[in-house]
């Protein structure tokens, strides 16, 4: 299964893949945590990996409570109807169970033995998330996949696992099978032109290429922004600042010591304010 996850077109990271499965095994729940566009495969994989030792079910929400309740029951084999009796008492046929019974019946039927896995976790109602706790008390392992934590009622009892970005080679070689199945021939010197508009995200990859087979991409600005640490060469300014100012002291040179000492402080005030950011947020977020 590892070689299967490294052979993905969404660069998987096969040894968080690992520590999921190992989580979950252990009997622990987990939030997988990764940016939108790389998890697209990584349910179904954790799913395959675990069907042989959990009851599996996998499902997303998609605006519908009943249709989330009725997929998780038919993957459990869990029934979805119940009977419907006339006005004697008598069984004349079946009825769709409401939801509220369908919740009832699936916490009834699981226990330590399933395995809920729930990609895009942070679409979940407050109602579901509550039900999830519920049904985590009965033994449940839950594996939920999100772009960042929510920090709120389930998440708060759930296992952090957090996915590493691809590497840009990943992310070449996602853009080359999706090339090849747009049917358009990309030079290595046109990728490597286009890697840069996707940063590290496999979803914008294939965007990119999508956007260039339409000749988007001509004025295109990068999507994603990879950011350069340039810390050291502003501690190495703030440095000759202070050298500077130091051999004015020493030579009784009174420009060059008001120099740096004013450039000196200078620079740290900048530094300082340079520092006031917003609230980082995932792509997807």
């Amino acid at each position: 299964m590892a070689a299967e996850t490294t052979g993905t077109a969404n660069c998987i990271d096969p040894q968080g893949f690992e520590h999921v499965c190992a989580a979950i095994q252990s009997g622990s729940s987990v939030l997988v945590l990764a940016e939108l566009g790389m998890i697209d495969d990584f349910p179904g994989l954790v799913a395959r990996r675990l069907t042989g030792e959990f009851s599996v079910a996998t499902t997303t929400y998609k605006g519908s409570g009943k249709r989330f309740f009725v997929a998780l029951a038919e993957q459990l084999d869990i029934p979805t109807v119940e009977p419907r009796y006339d006005r004697n008492g008598e069984v004349v046929g079946d009825k769709p169970m409401t939801m509220d019974a369908l919740k009832d019946e699936i916490l009834e039927n699981i226990g330590p033995q399933t395995l809920l896995i729930l990609p895009e976790a942070k679409r979940l109602t407050t109602g579901m998330r509550y039900w999830l706790e519920d049904a985590m008390v009965a033994g449940v392992r839950v594996c939920c996949f999100a772009a960042a934590n929510p920090l709120k009622d389930v998440f708060l009892n759930l296992l952090e696992i957090e996915l590493k970005l691809p590497s840009d080679r990943d992310i070449r070689t996602v853009m080359q099978r999706e090339a090849q199945a747009q049917g358009l021939q990309l030079s290595k010197s046109r990728l490597a032109a286009l890697q840069p508009l996707a940063g590290r995200n496999p979803m914008l990859a294939r965007k990119v290429v999508r956007n260039e087979r339409l000749g988007l991409n001509r004025s295109a600005s990068p999507q994603h922004t990879q950011y350069v640490v340039v810390m050291p060469i502003v501690v190495a300014c703030l440095m000759a600042f202070g050298i500077v100012r130091f051999i004015g002291m020493g030579t009784k040179n009174k420009s060059l010591y008001i120099f740096g000492g004013t450039a000196l402080v200078a620079g740290m005030t900048m530094k300082q304010l340079g520092q006031v950011r917003g609230a980082r947020k995932r792509l997807g977020q």
